[in-house]
This record gives structure tokens, sequence and C-alpha cells, in this order.
């Protein structure tokens, strides 16, 4: 009898687990689990990236507004983690965008796949307007002598790790485009396959200069002190600091993408070289009317459609000043802008990607 009910025991715990008599095959026993199997996550910091930690900030002008243009008036924000490119975008850099990969690393391929080139990939519209325009060299200066430049700087290995110039905003859109394309297609042929990376973009202009800043509050430049020059008398900074004379920073042109000392999150020429396009459209007072949080601004005036090379006159704001421009323009605070489909000698550009699955500051219980 004992032998006969121990059996029917195990009949019937079996028969549970494997449905026999109608029991659930999932292993969940009708609990909330959750989907399982899901793919961990665990961020990945790109090449040439610094992380920028999350944090409030007073954004707006620190100094006298020298021009009394009144379009930087201070405003407390909070800005969400993110990474940021170390330097500004190099011709180097850019080529690899232009062209693809170099013939060693088209033969490396562990598949014999044949990477198509940049204008196989992108959007019809754009692929005219992607090669930086080389001609800005003479067109932005009047009776000054910069064929040399014309002829050499995007092409000659000499300036390799000078900022890219001559590209307009939306050439500056599409290598995120591009990058991201070819970061997530890379993780995604992996074995197993990575999760997507989110998207590689242009900061808006209050991640820009909370990345400026470098963590100091109130501060004119992302250093201590108001000065341009360190202890030692040494400019800190590519830009114009007198009447004519450029050489006094030791480059008479953009310097190389890692000159000078970076600021404290790591950050290389976010003052002078070259000023960075921005996402934000500009206005006058723009940012005052954006959120509080991760604030950006579009003109609500500019349909979407016309949003494309060719269309509606879009403003959109440049940071950091420039080697041409005096030292007001390096100002974290300082606010300009260019027409977005519009090349210039003296802007370039970096990338950011968002931080994504946490949020709060490290060391705050986190």
């Amino acid at each position: 009898m004992k032998k006969v009910f121990f059996v029917l025991l195990l009949l019937a715990t079996f028969g549970y687990g494997c449905s026999l008599f109608g029991g659930r095959t999932t292993g969940h026993h009708g609990e909330l689990t959750s989907v399982m199997d899901r793919p961990e996550w665990d961020q990945y910091q790109p090449m040439g990236m610094v992380y920028i930690p999350p944090g409030s900030f007073h954004m707006g002008q620190n100094d006298q507004d020298v021009p009394y243009s009144q379009i930087a008036h201070q405003k407390q924000v909070t800005i969400s983690a993110f990474y940021m490119d170390e330097t500004e975008i190099s011709n180097n850099e850019y080529r690899q965008f232009i062209y693809g990969p170099s013939q060693r690393e088209r033969e490396r391929s562990r598949d014999g796949t044949v990477y198509e080139s940049v204008r196989d990939t992108i959007d019809p519209a754009y692929a005219d307007i992607v090669m930086p325009d080389t001609t800005v060299w003479i067109r932005d200066f009047a009776y000054s002598y910069n064929e040399p430049l014309l002829n050499n700087y995007f092409w000659h290995p000499a300036f390799d790790q000078y900022p890219v110039v001559g590209v307009n905003w939306y050439a500056a859109r599409e290598f995120c485009k591009w990058r991201t394309k070819w970061l997530n297609d890379y993780r995604k042929e992996s074995k197993p396959p990575l999760p997507a990376m989110p998207k590689f973009r242009l900061p808006t202009e209050a991640e820009w200069e909370y990345a400026a800043r470098g963590g100091y509050e109130h501060k004119l430049y992302p250093w201590e002190g108001p000065y341009l020059r360190n202890s030692k008398g040494c400019f800190l900074a590519n830009f114009k600091p007198g009447r004519g004379d450029y050489i006094a920073d030791n480059f008479e042109y953009t310097a190389p993408i890692d000159a000078y000392f970076p600021n404290d999150y790591g950050l290389f020429n976010m003052p002078g070289n070259v000023a960075e396009w921005c996402e934000d459209d500009f206005a006058g007072s723009g940012f005052i009317y954006a959120h509080d949080l991760n604030p950006v601004y579009y003109d609500s005036s500019v349909p979407e459609s016309v949003r494309i090379p060719g269309g509606a006159k879009i403003r959109k704001v440049t940071r950091g000043g420039s080697w041409k421009d005096i030292g007001y323009f390096l100002s974290c605070g300082t606010r300009t802008y260019e027409y977005a489909d519009t090349a210039k000698s003296f802007i370039g550009f970096r990338c950011v990607v968002t931080v994504i699955g946490r949020s709060g500051a490290a060391g705050n219980g986190f």
C-alpha cells in the first residue's frame, strides 16, 4: 500500500511539471518573473570619448555682456550623463567617413566583406555636401594668401590630426549617423550579437557648455582663474590674442586636436581652435524657453519638411570660439551661430552619446 501511494505521488508531481494533468510548462507558476533570457546591458564607452557625469549648473554669461546682446541670461539646468569626444573630429577621422577603411583593414575583414564608401550608404540628398569644402580658406578671407591651405588642409598627412573644417551642420549630422551605423553593424554581427548602442549625435548647447566648464560653476573659462594665460605666461587656448598677432599662442591657424591642456573632464580645445556645431536652433532667447532638464531648442516656425540642405535658412548654435576669434568668444557662456548649410574654415564639431540605463550622480548611493 505504501508503494502504491509513493508511485501515485511521483506521478502527480511529474504530471504537474510536465502538463500531463493540465499543469503549466513555463516554470513561473503564475508569478510575475519578467521576460527571461534578456541580454545584459553595460554601456560600452566608445574609443576616444570621455564620460561626462550628470549634474546641474548655471548656464549662461559669467562676465560682462560686451556687445550687450542679451542672449545668454543665466539659468540653472540639469544634464543627464553622456559620453563626449575628447577632441574635435580630425581630418583623418572624417576621411574614414568619406572613404571607408584602409585597404589593410579591408584585407583583415573576417568574412571577406568589402566595406562600402560613405556615398553608397548615406541619403543621396546629402551625398554632395559631406565632402569638406576647402575653398572656405579663400572665401572666408579677402586679400589673404591661403592657397596652401586650400590645396593641402584636408588632403595632406601633415594635417591628419588637425580638426576637420569646411563641413556644414548637415554634413556633421550625417557623420553622426554613419558613425552610429558603423558601430552597431559591428555589434550586430558579433557572436553573440550585442545590443545596439544609442546613436552618436551633436551635443545640445547645454551639454556643450556643461562639458566645457569641466565641473566648475560660474567660471569664465574651463579652468580656474579669469585669464587666458597660465602662471608661466603661456596661452591656454588657440585664438587671436591681439590685433593680428595670431602666432602668439603658437599656431597661426588651427592647432592639432590634442593641443593645449584638457579641462577637468579630459576634453581638449573646448575653447578655441575651431568653433563647434551644436544641435540647437539659434534664437536670441531660445534656451530661456527650453526646459530646465536636458534643454534643447528648435524653432517651431520651421517645419521639418524644409530642414534639409537647400531648404529654409536655419540658424544653428556654434560654441567655443575659434583660432580667428578674440578671447570674448572663448568664454563658456558666449553664444553665437551660423547658418546650417554654410561651411566655414573655423567651424568643426565633436560627437556625444547619451548614457542610458542609469540616473543619479556617483557617490550618492548609486
